[in-house]
């Protein structure tokens, strides 16, 4: 599985995850009308909020996945693609978590609240890590894939080829602070005649 792609599907399932557990919390403490729970709650997520915000507002990968990426098996075939293995195998603890935290949520609704402020601070972390992986991707003409590995070991990725992103002339000429004069400027400007087809060129 792409990992890119993996990650994508991982910060949607946290925050689902976190959504669903936070809504059965709300839920359990109005049952029980316990307000300072609730009060509490809120402003857990808050902070959770507000770390992950903080935590994922670099484009760049974080320190574990860059480790995953530095330490990927090159490899010159495309591995099976199996989505559904590799996220389970990934994510199962994701799932156990969640369901375990809701089902006591009417009896101890700090645990699923609790839960939830973790599910939520990991999406906003890892929120533009998928964006910062294809941009290494582009830039060194490479593809990571997530390898199926067993349910409770670690995770390794496979370092396939890939084409690399060329950055089109007007966006490097803008990156490199020049400006392209109009083509009616340069076949109108005094002198000899333009080369053939009057092509724009470039000024300082």
């Amino acid at each position: 599985m792409p990992f890119r792609d993996f990650l994508r599907t991982a910060v949607l399932l946290f925050g689902a995850a976190g959504t669903a557990l936070a809504t059965v919390a709300i839920a359990g403490a109005t049952g029980e009308e316990d307000r300072l729970a609730l009060a509490v709650a809120v402003g857990w997520w808050a902070l959770a909020v507000a770390v992950g915000l903080w935590l994922g507002r670099r484009f760049e990968p974080t320190p574990g996945i860059g480790r995953l990426l530095a330490g990927a098996r090159a490899t010159n075939t495309l591995p099976e693609v199996e989505p559904g293995s590799v996220i389970f195998n990934r994510l199962w603890p994701l799932g156990v978590i969640t369901v375990a935290a809701g089902a006591v949520a009417f009896l101890v609704p700090q645990v699923p609240a609790i839960a939830a402020g973790y599910a939520i601070g990991v999406a906003l972390t890892w929120r533009k890590q998928a964006a910062a992986v294809q941009a290494i991707e582009d830039r060194d003409g490479a593809r990571f894939y997530l390898e199926r590995t067993s349910p409770f070991g670690s995770p390794r990725l496979l370092r396939a080829p890939g084409l690399r992103k060329v950055e089109p002339l007007a966006e490097r000429a803008e990156a490199e602070g020049a400006r392209l004069i109009p083509l009616s400027r340069v076949c109108r400007a005094p002198g000899p005649p333009p080369t053939a087809g009057c092509s724009p060129r470039r000024g300082l």
